[in-house]
């Protein structure tokens, strides 16, 4: 758990580098019709809010975490939400809220096994977590070759 751990946490420093980045460069979409950086770390920031707030206190063993919510209209919510709010704040709360996300998952017993949305398939925290390790690959790749 804690090598996966750490790989998760790894995404709070490529984020926090953001900063650094002027807010008119991250505003602009990534392609055409795409998302723009400071868009994928806001999605990222929502399904991390929710997975804190919905999904990490069900983590226990023979838990039944909620299904999880329509990506799309997920995505359209957290799109929406960070359209008042600064790049700055938006990568700041990124990063708080990752932070406390790893903090939580980490309190996890590393036996519990739970399921989500009733489903068959038995999941722990890292295996949890190493969903997400994945998608934060994915939109990490998008964001260096915007920047490049």
């Amino acid at each position: 758990m804690n090598k996966t751990l750490s790989q998760f946490e790894k995404m709070i420093g490529s984020i926090a580098e953001l900063n650094g980045v002027s807010e008119e460069r991250l505003r602009e979409p990534i392609k055409e019709g795409k998302w723009s950086i400071i868009e994928i770390v806001g999605h990222l920031y929502y399904w991390d809010k929710y997975n804190l707030e919905k999904m990490v206190p069900y983590m226990t063993d023979g838990g039944d975490l909620p299904q999880f919510p329509d990506h799309d209209q997920h995505n359209e919510e957290a799109i929406a939400f960070i359209k008042e709010y600064s790049a700055e704040l938006i990568i700041d709360s990124f990063v708080v809220t990752r932070k406390e996300f790893i903090e939580k998952v980490s309190e996890v017993k590393k036996d519990a096994r739970f399921t989500i949305g009733g489903g068959k398939r038995g999941f722990s925290g890292e295996s949890f977590i190493k969903m997400f390790i994945k998608h934060d690959a994915h939109h990490l790749k998008q964001i260096n070759e915007k920047l490049q």
